[in-house]
């Protein structure tokens, strides 16, 4: 498959040559700031999605891109790899909609408020209060309970961490909205 990428690297420009694509294997850059997280939400194999400025990649194509977020079949979301490669981020992303949440909505809070809390850091630890993890849960021996590996896994913090949310605030912005008022969710 192909690219065509008006401000795509040199390195990509030269080596893909423009072929047709289908509306729905195309992947095109978002004008929704909101969705650009990290660089890193939105890596897919060897593809990055952001300097594609103009034009269009065809999902299956490498290159050497950068970040970016994409709209895939008309919704803007992030670039999305095999379940073992996945970042916290992109973990978060997809388990805000299974939790029956707008993750085009709720996202942008959820990021703001773990940005602040622990930087997506799985390891992250507060040495004075104890919390750790991505959540940074108080103590973090409490995010065991939704699984065994909560120490070092993305996916159970991302987990406990939604859990926690929806139980207290019941939605991300709800404790994005009580972390900007009182410091702490």
């Amino acid at each position: 498959m192909a690219a065509t990428a008006a401000a795509a690297p040199a390195a990509f420009a030269a080596s893909a040559a423009p072929q047709p694509a289908s509306a729905a294997g195309m992947i095109r850059p978002a004008s929704i700031a909101a969705l650009a997280p990290q660089a890193d939400i939105l890596r897919a194999g060897t593809i990055w999605a952001s300097n594609l400025r103009a034009g269009t990649l065809q999902s299956g194509q490498s290159g050497a891109l950068q970040s970016g977020t994409a709209t895939l079949d008309g919704f803007a979301r992030p670039l999305l790899m095999a379940a073992r490669h996945r970042t916290a981020r992109q973990i978060a992303w997809r388990m805000l909609t299974r939790k029956h949440w707008s993750a085009a909505y709720q996202y942008p809070y959820l990021r703001r408020l773990w940005d602040r809390e622990s930087s997506w850091n799985i390891h992250a630890e507060n040495p004075y209060s104890g919390a750790y993890g991505i959540p940074q849960a108080v103590p973090g021996a409490k995010m065991s309970t939704a699984g065994p590996d909560w120490e070092n896994s993305a996916r159970t913090q991302v987990r406990w961490g939604l859990d926690y949310i929806r139980d207290r605030y019941n939605s991300p912005r709800r404790a994005w909205l009580n972390e900007e008022a009182f410091g702490w969710y």
